[in-house]
């Protein structure tokens, strides 16, 4: 049986009323009372009842997390660990708890009324969504708080995100610069928003630097290792001398391709990668990439939603942030870098 409050007040000597202004963060209880009931319920770890508190509070203290991958990606790219842990990290400075949901496309309508009509959540946060994805639009017409990690390109709704036209824009320069002149691309999904984002700054920066796009050095993939390695072996026949690829995770495969085809890097190619994970700095050769921060990212995301959950703040709220690059021994030999920058 769960503990009640009318059995902490008993053992505190108070009423159940005093209790449930402690439980509340009521600021009308005397310290002293405060310290006595809270010991209580610290001695019985008293674990309020989340639909009570929310019926009494309008707020559950709860946001929801969603992220439109199938579990395998989940667990194999590391930047959804990575925003994991900054959201997380964030809820629990600011008292909140998290849920997660994986959108699984045959599942998609359980997903919305979930998070519509449970009465579990306060806000969500969704990560990396393809663009006509119904649940955003379900959320936003239902005034639900919402937070996108990525933007949105129709809906006027809150997001963080990384520059990524900008992002793919100075990578592709920077191979450019370096004198690189048959310069490929492996995309992210061209559905998705990042994809769509990254391949255009690819596109902007050959035109700016006079180069015509050659279909044939562009291949999508999927944000997977095996999608680089496969759009890399697609790209191989074409003989391009540097690649710009959308996430580090498919660099990782690409860089598997050139191995296996005896094509050197940085010697015979020079590779750059995006979004400097853990495993850029111990590839071989060390990746260069684009630096961003999906823990930095996840933690403005629940700030800036208990922000909107609370009316601190007025929607929408857009936040851009921009990236680095980070340089290393995938592009070119360091005398090449070094005229570069």
């Amino acid at each position: 049986m769960p503990i009640t409050l009318e059995e902490i007040a008993k053992l505190s000597g108070v009423s159940r009323s005093t209790v449930s202004r402690v439980v509340n963060g009521h600021e009308n209880v005397r310290e002293e009372t405060r310290k006595k009931v809270q010991s209580v319920i610290d001695e019985l770890n008293f674990q309020p009842n989340i639909a009570a508190r929310s019926l009494a509070a309008g707020k559950t203290g709860i946001m929801g997390l969603v992220i439109p991958a199938g579990v395998s990606a989940l667990f194999s790219d590391p930047y959804f660990p990575q925003l994991i842990q900054g959201i997380s990290s964030a809820c629990n400075k600011r008292d909140y708890s998290m849920m997660l949901w994986v959108d699984e496309p045959n599942y998609r309508l359980r997903t919305i009324r979930q998070l519509l009509y449970s009465g579990l959540l306060d806000g969500v946060i969704i990560s990396s969504m393809l663009m006509e994805d119904p649940i955003i639009k379900s959320l936003y017409e239902r005034h639900m708080p919402l937070v996108l990690i990525g933007r949105h390109p129709e809906l006027n709704v809150n997001y963080i995100d990384v520059n990524n036209q900008a992002a793919a824009n100075k990578a592709t320069s920077f191979l450019i610069n370096c004198g690189c002149s048959r310069i490929a691309t492996i995309t992210g999904p061209i559905n998705m928003i990042a994809g769509y984002d990254r391949y255009q700054g690819y596109c902007t920066a050959l035109d700016q630097h006079g180069f015509d796009l050659d279909n044939s050095l562009v291949a999508e993939g999927d944000f997977t290792e095996v999608g680089g390695y496969d759009a890399m072996k697609q790209l191989i026949p074409q003989k391009p001398d540097s690649v710009f690829i959308a996430n580090d995770t498919m660099a990782m495969g690409a860089l598997r391709a050139l191995h296996e085809a005896g094509i050197r890097v940085p010697e015979d190619i020079s590779i750059i990668g995006f979004d400097d994970s853990p495993i850029a700095p111990h590839a071989t050769p060390p990746l260069t990439t684009m630096r961003q921060s999906p823990y930095d990212m996840g933690c403005e995301a629940v700030n800036t939603l208990i922000e909107i959950i609370n009316n601190q703040v007025r929607p929408p709220q857009q936040i851009v942030i921009e990236s680095e690059l980070v340089i290393r021994e995938s592009c070119l030999s360091k005398e090449f870098v070094k005229e570069a920058i």
